[in-house]
């Protein structure tokens, strides 16, 4: 009898999800956190029932995609335009005194100053699949301090393109004059449909009415609409899943969320799943075995340090001290565009192998920690 050969390590990974799930309901702990130590179970580095970890990089994106999709149709667009300055200040000084934190380190140590801005620009950025979905399970996206942590991701999400540049002129390199020019004017296009639409009351999709009476075309027209703004941030220079929160606001101008929640509920867990699956898969346990002390004492750090620096700017910009304290312990974690950042300094000489792996593990640790360390900040709160 013939068996495909990706029907075992399925069943593998479904399994090894299931148990975790099971096991963190009991210990009322987030999902998120067993996807992860699924990824780590199953990854190269520890059973291998999966090695393919470009394929499972590429369908976690997807899960990205498809969470701003849902979270921009969940936000309330008025407040978005109303908190600019939360969501442009708040992140630059956030960027700022993060690379500062790291220069003081980095000079003592004799680093460059390209692998200073690297590694400050990794630890200023969040995780906004992880903040948002637990922000979401809470019911707590339309409180004030997850509107300010949904206004300080968006525009760390924005950074990540001139962050990229950034590292690529400290590298040596130089991209050219029209890629430049493409993000600069895909940003502005990106912002002008983002405003005309948090300025309407209702928008009228097309076809929106027979769409409507077939669940099969509903999924299509959902999937269209996630995807298709998602490509053309993505092909202007941007981060495609900004495309898709635009897209996610767009669908709930048009009224239409009820149908585009229910076709799509079940495709969203599955490619969110596989988002933290892949976080999961590039930790290598080997290494953190023989430098789990100081991997520990790094992500604490980074807790420490972006929940000082978070609080001081929210404070600085007005808001209660509550309020600022619980939104930087949602802001702590290290996020996953880091990964995609770390990985680009691996590739142009500026940080090496152990630096990777070290950057690496304390990525993921953060993730993996991140609703226990927020948990603590809101119970202490209380």
């Amino acid at each position: 009898m013939h068996v495909d050969p990706l029907i075992a390590p399925m069943v593998g990974v479904i399994a090894i999800i299931l148990i975790l799930g099971i096991l963190l309901q009991a210990f009322r702990q987030p999902q998120l956190v067993g996807y992860i130590a699924a990824g780590i179970i199953i990854g190269p580095a520890g059973l291998g029932i999966v090695t393919n970890e470009a394929l499972i990089q590429h369908l976690g994106a997807m899960g990205v995609t498809l969470l701003l999709f849902f979270i921009g149709m969940e936000v309330s667009p008025y407040k978005l335009v109303g908190g600019w300055r939360i969501a442009i200040l708040g992140t630059l000084f956030q960027v700022v005194v993060s690379v500062g934190c790291v220069a003081l380190v980095g000079i003592w140590l004799d680093w460059s100053l390209a692998r200073i801005v690297l590694l400050g620009f990794v630890i200023s950025l969040s995780s906004t699949a992880v903040v948002l979905k637990l922000l979401k399970d809470r019911g707590e996206l339309e409180s004030r301090a997850g509107n300010n942590v949904l206004l300080i991701l968006l525009a760390q999400d924005l950074a990540v393109v001139p962050m990229l540049i950034g590292i690529s002129f400290l590298a040596g390199e130089r991209p050219e004059a029209t890629t430049l020019a493409r993000q600069a004017l895909g940003g502005a296009r990106v912002i002008r449909i983002a405003v005309y639409t948090a300025t309407r009351e209702y928008i009228r999709l097309p076809l929106a009415g027979r769409i409507r009476r077939d669940q099969e075309l509903q999924v299509f027209a959902a999937l269209l609409i996630c995807f298709g703004l998602a490509f053309i941030t993505g092909a202007l220079g941007l981060s495609s899943a900004l495309g898709a929160f635009v897209g996610g606001m767009i669908v709930a101008s048009a009224q239409e969320t009820d149908w585009v929640h229910h076709a799509l509920e079940p495709v969203r867990v599955i490619f969110v799943g596989i988002l933290f699956v892949s976080m999961g898969m590039l930790v290598d346990t080997g290494f953190f075995i023989e430098y789990w002390r100081q991997v520990l004492a790094l992500v604490f750090g980074v807790f420490v340090t972006n929940t000082f620096i978070n609080a001081l700017v929210l404070r600085a910009l007005g808001e209660t001290w509550r309020t600022s304290l619980y939104s930087a312990a949602l802001l702590a974690q290290i996020g996953e565009f880091s990964f995609v950042l770390v990985s680009v300094g691996l590739s142009a000489g500026i940080i090496g192998g152990f630096a990777y792996q070290m950057t690496i593990a304390v990525i993921a640790l953060s993730l993996l920690l991140s609703p226990a360390w927020i948990a603590g900040g809101k119970w202490i709160l209380k």
